[in-house]
């Protein structure tokens, strides 16, 4: 059994729910990605699965810069 990895990803510019939407649908439509858990408060994005350069590219994507 293979345990999905888990990365936690900065990003500044989160500020409301459209970003919230955003992100969580540019990330979730990443080729592995199993879970995506954006926090308003913290300005964290946190995925399970997919490969990390694909997960930065896809926030960058929806217009947002991963610190």
């Amino acid at each position: 059994m293979t345990s999905t990895e888990v990365r936690t990803f900065s990003v500044p510019g989160i500020s409301c729910e459209h970003c919230v939407r955003a992100i969580t649908g540019e990330v979730g439509a990443v080729a592995g990605v199993e879970s995506v858990s954006v926090d308003l408060d913290a300005k964290t994005v946190t995925v399970g699965g997919g490969a990390e350069a694909d997960i930065v590219a896809a926030i960058d994507e929806a217009g947002y810069d991963v610190a």
